[in-house]
């Protein structure tokens, strides 16, 4: 299974007789699955069959989903408000008798508001069974391209994805590798201090010791840097493994954070710090990326 983004669009075009219909879906990123639907063309009875449908597949993004219906004009009756038809005759004759200006045709009147209305003819219950299946059965097409553009979309994002993570593993390799960061070279930094105390003034030997000790614990980062390790390898097995993983990596990209940090105030010399602030400089790429995953 692969990483797939949660930008899409689909399109499918359909007909039946009488009418014929388009089904349009976009998706961009989101906290959770929202779909919003526009159904027209007396379709509206399908909204929780299209709801049903959508979240079977997705599980992220927001999603516009649009049903156009298009019916042809043969497919139309009409109705003649009589009543209506017969006042305006009527004041149409009293016009014609009263004033040199033609008072218009029957025709003319026909134009007026609510005088002609066109209708769709009642569809029989065997009838609208087989349009809302074809309707549906286009829907399902529709969702299959979706699928298929936010599975190519999620290609491109896996090896971007995949290229934060190697550069995070270089620069964590980096930082591992700093001169200032070997056990040896934290020892001996703090047995020159140690030394210089003593040598400045009388302290009880034993104590600073102890506060030597304490100091070179904080200053090891070989917990932080074997969390990163561990932090890279999940990584890689969510991308390996696929599917719906935006909310794993999100999550996992504020704990490779939390490790920068602390990478960076226990950092002692220049090159240490600047791998910290590279590695947040990644992270935050790293993240950036991670919120189009569905």
């Amino acid at each position: 299974m692969t990483v797939s983004s949660m930008t899409g669009f689909a399109r499918v075009d359909g007909a039946a007789d009488g009418f014929g219909w388009t089904w349009e879906l976009r998706s961009v990123n989101g906290k959770g699955l929202d779909v919003r639907l526009r159904l027209n063309g007396g379709f509206e009875r399908l909204e929780a069959k299209v709801r049903d449908a959508v979240s079977k597949r997705f599980k992220r993004g927001n999603m516009g989903v649009t049903l156009n219906v298009m019916r042809s004009g043969d497919n139309n009756a009409y109705s003649v408000n009589r009543e209506l038809l017969s006042e305006l005759v009527q004041i149409a004759e009293e016009f014609d008798n009263t004033s040199s200006l033609s008072a218009g045709t029957i025709a003319d009147l026909m134009n007026v508001r609510g005088v002609l209305e066109a209708y769709e003819p009642q569809e029989d219950e065997a009838t609208r069974d087989a349009n809302d299946a074809a309707v549906l059965a286009s829907l399902n097409e529709a969702i299959d391209q979706m699928a298929a553009h936010r599975a190519e979309e999620g290609e491109k994002l896996d090896a971007m994805l995949r290229g934060h993570v190697d550069n995070i593993e270089a620069t964590v390799t980096r930082a591992e590798n700093c001169e200032s960061a070997r056990a040896d070279a934290i020892k001996d930094r703090l047995k020159r201090q140690v030394e210089e105390l003593m040598d400045a003034g009388k302290f009880d030997p034993e104590r600073l010791h102890q506060e030597a000790a304490i100091l070179a614990t904080k200053a090891d980062i070989r917990e932080e840097i074997d969390r990163l390790k561990a932090h890279i390898s999940a990584a890689r097995d969510m991308l390996t493994k696929g599917g719906a993983i935006g909310r794993k990596l999100d999550f996992l990209c504020q704990e490779f954070n939390r490790e920068a940090n602390t990478l960076c105030s226990k950092a002692n010399d220049i090159e240490l710090t600047n791998c910290g602030m590279e590695l947040k400089v990644i992270i935050d790429q790293l993240r950036e990326q991670v919120q189009n995953v569905e």
